[in-house]
């Protein structure tokens, strides 16, 4: 997870919503993913899917059996249905997201009988830490939007 972290303050430094995801393999980090949607005008660039696809790059397997997936904030719709379709073994995450999160926030995908894969999910992993990035770049960006309607003289 401090990987993970590291490269969300990444992400926070090139003004992306700081979030950062590895996938580990037999105790190697083989995919690493900072969120870049506006640096790359690509909505589905979020650090989970970066990291998934580089670690499917190195596997040289879509399928990504026997991996966890460490990512600072709990996944969005589009990402757990992305860790469903690589059978992602494990998903870790640190803060909890109320709007989005769908590994128990407003719902949670991976306990759907329905579907055909389970990812086993640990959360709060640093959560404070986690969280407390979230909260400290997004008090930034509203205040330097307010710096800009209100100018001082």
């Amino acid at each position: 997870m401090r990987e993970a972290i590291v490269l969300a303050q990444q992400a926070a430094e090139r003004g992306e919503v700081p979030v950062g995801a590895v996938v580990v393999h037999e105790g190697n980090i083989i995919g690493r993913g900072s969120n870049a949607p506006i640096a790359l005008h690509d909505p589905s660039a979020h650090a989970e899917m970066l990291a998934l696809r580089e670690a499917a790059q190195y596997l040289q397997n879509y399928r990504l059996p026997e991996v966890s997936l460490y990512v600072t904030l709990e996944p969005c719709t589009m990402c757990a249905g992305a860790m469903m379709h690589a059978r992602v073994t494990r998903l870790i995450y640190g803060a909890t997201d109320a709007k989005t999160g769908v590994a128990g926030s407003v719902l949670n995908l991976f306990e759907q009988s329905q579907l055909n894969h389970h990812t086993q999910v640990t959360g709060g992993v640093l959560a404070s830490e986690c969280s407390t990035m979230l909260s400290d770049f997004f008090a930034q960006r509203r205040a330097q939007q307010k710096a800009q309607k209100c100018p001082t003289a």
